[in-house]
């Protein structure tokens, strides 16, 4: 984890945020004369969580005829020119 004050990092934002993305490196960013700790700057990362399989059962239901095929509908997208 690097140190680096206000003023290097707004003129090389670009070149920081590119090591953030691609490296993976952090950075501290200090502000004045005593190096005072403001911010640390680190990759992002989306926190997935696996789905739970059949959370909602009991919860909904789908009708008998879900699946049945409607000839009226079929004939709309097999068999209407657009």
């Amino acid at each position: 984890m690097q140190s680096i004050q206000v003023g290097e990092f707004k003129a090389n934002l670009s070149a920081i945020l590119e090591k953030v993305q691609k490296e993976g490196e952090k950075f501290i960013i200090e502000f004045g004369k005593k190096h005072k700790k403001i911010a640390i700057l680190i990759p992002y990362t989306e926190e997935r969580k696996p789905r739970k399989f059949g959370q909602l059962e009991g919860k909904i239901k789908i009708a008998e005829n879900f699946d049945d095929e409607n000839e009226e509908i079929n004939k709309m997208f097999y068999e209407s020119k657009i």
